[in-house]
């Protein structure tokens, strides 16, 4: 039986990823390489979003849009007054004709992380 994909996004630094993370909610599951060479791995969850960082990779260029973080969220206005003044917004809080209520803001890689609520529910 199959399970739900978990992205992995490589990162230059994990530590840094994670402690950003953490701060707007994410609780880490699991670590590793918190030796000589520093965090290399974590796998972190936001309710049943689940992420991967690895070290390795590089942020986005300004204009670029390397990795999008699509985040089922249950009270998306809420969250977004709870993060908009500590976080890059990119959107506002806005609904979409495919029948979600989104937000879009930027980690500190300039990665995106969509937060959508089903209009439905």
């Amino acid at each position: 039986m199959l399970r739900a994909a978990t992205p992995m996004i490589h990162v230059p630094d994990v530590a840094a990823t994670v402690a950003w993370y953490e701060g707007i909610g994410f609780t880490v599951l699991e670590t590793y390489g918190n030796g000589a060479g520093g965090l290399s791995f974590a796998i972190l969850a936001l309710g049943a979003t689940r992420v991967m960082f690895n070290q390795g990779g590089r942020p986005s260029a300004d204009r670029r849009r390397e990795v999008d973080l699509y985040v089922d969220a249950a009270e998306v206005d809420a969250l977004y007054g709870a993060l908009r003044a500590r976080v890059d917004v990119v959107e506002a809080p806005h609904d979409r004709h495919y029948g979600m209520r989104e937000f879009i803001i930027r980690d500190p890689n300039r990665f995106w992380i969509t937060f959508g609520q089903d209009l439905g529910t």
